[in-house]
């Protein structure tokens, strides 16, 4: 197998992406990992990397895909993939559309992994909008956000799709039998919410391909009441954002108050297991990335900040996204759900 890692995407590049294709082609003896990037610079980086010992013992599976020109964060990615056809973005996807490489993987512009992969790749036939799915860390197994800001403005159609691609992501990767399903809303009776949520409710409710849950609160979606949380992007990322602001205040607030007195200090000192504990739970890094699910291929967009373990973690999800064949069984289950949508016109008639 091989996946295609932007070797200049993220707050750290491109140490940190050179350091995580070496962890993860020394984990996975199956794996080949192409850096794509400006090649003087990524060679720089693998010569000399810590992990220089490792990379010894794996060059023959890390390749370099030079791409001499980056794009950044600040750039339109629209124009800047048309403008930047020798960036890893093009490059990169080129190969996977190709089939000479599996799937793509970048801490980079978000918009230009979206863009890239719906240029480039193409959508799955008969998946409207593809969308990107945020693993939210919670107690006891992971949440599937989907969609957590890829498509602002949704039709409850997309919704039920995007409901469908969660379900068949957190069983064939996360390994979740029969995922539970939740529509985000403001409250959790039937006829709650506007005319788009409320549309998407009946799609899902009649919707035999997944095991729907019902309308899901923004404070119960952390509960472990469904695995998957259908919403539209807007909805999704302002929840996302709102988590990952709300956990990291906490954690601050807590820090400050130990430290604010002595009896404080001790008692941060005796449950500082406790706190790692707790803080380990809501780790990220751990995860990976965020699946774009609906596209032709396996494309994970990992965290601008990630460090080198998350960047193998990316690696290690898009590896999983490939060998549970996500891609092929979306693609039956989108014929599944025409050939019902098909049944249902014929009943009307």
């Amino acid at each position: 197998m091989k996946l295609v890692l932007d070797a200049m995407g993220g707050d750290l590049a491109p140490q940190i992406n050179a350091d995580g294709a070496i962890l993860a082609a020394k984990e996975f003896s199956d794996l080949t990992v192409i850096l794509a990037g400006p090649e003087s610079i990524i060679r720089g980086a693998l010569e000399g990397s810590s992990l220089r010992e490792d990379y010894e013992k794996v060059r023959d599976r890390i390749e370099i895909l030079d791409a001499p020109e980056v794009i950044t964060t600040e750039e339109h990615p629209v124009m800047a993939l048309r403008k930047k056809k020798q960036s890893s973005f093009v490059l990169g996807m080129d190969l996977v559309r190709s089939h000479e490489a599996d799937g793509f993987v970048s801490a980079g512009s978000t918009g230009a992994v979206m863009a890239g992969a719906m240029f480039k790749l193409g959508r799955i036939r008969g998946i409207d909008r593809p969308a990107l799915c945020a693993v939210v860390p919670v107690p006891g197994r992971p949440l599937l956000l989907a969609d957590s800001g890829a498509n602002v403005d949704c039709r409850p159609e997309w919704i039920l799709q995007f409901a469908m691609m969660g379900s068949i992501y957190m069983n064939k990767v996360m390994k979740v039998p029969s995922p539970k399903v939740g529509l985000l809303n403001i409250g959790v009776e039937e006829a709650k919410g506007n005319d788009q949520v409320k549309a998407a409710y009946q799609l899902m409710k009649n919707f035999g391909l997944i095991d729907f849950a019902g309308n899901v609160e923004a404070r119960d979606a952390l509960s472990g009441s469904c695995d998957v949380l259908a919403a539209d992007g807007f909805a999704g990322n302002v929840l996302l954002k709102n988590t990952e602001g709300t956990i990291s205040l906490l954690l601050h607030l807590i820090k400050d108050g130990l430290m604010s007195s002595l009896s404080g200090k001790i008692a941060g000192l005796l449950a500082k297991n406790t706190f790692k504990e707790i803080k380990k739970k809501f780790d990220t890094s751990e995860i990976g990335g965020a699946p774009l699910l609906g596209v032709e291929g396996a494309v994970i967009k990992a965290h601008g900040n990630s460090d080198a373990r998350a960047m193998f973690c990316a690696l290690r999800q898009a590896r999983e996204l490939v060998t549970s064949g996500v891609v092929e069984t979306i693609r039956e289950g989108v014929a599944e759900m025409k050939s019902k949508e098909a049944e249902k016109e014929e009943e009307q008639k």
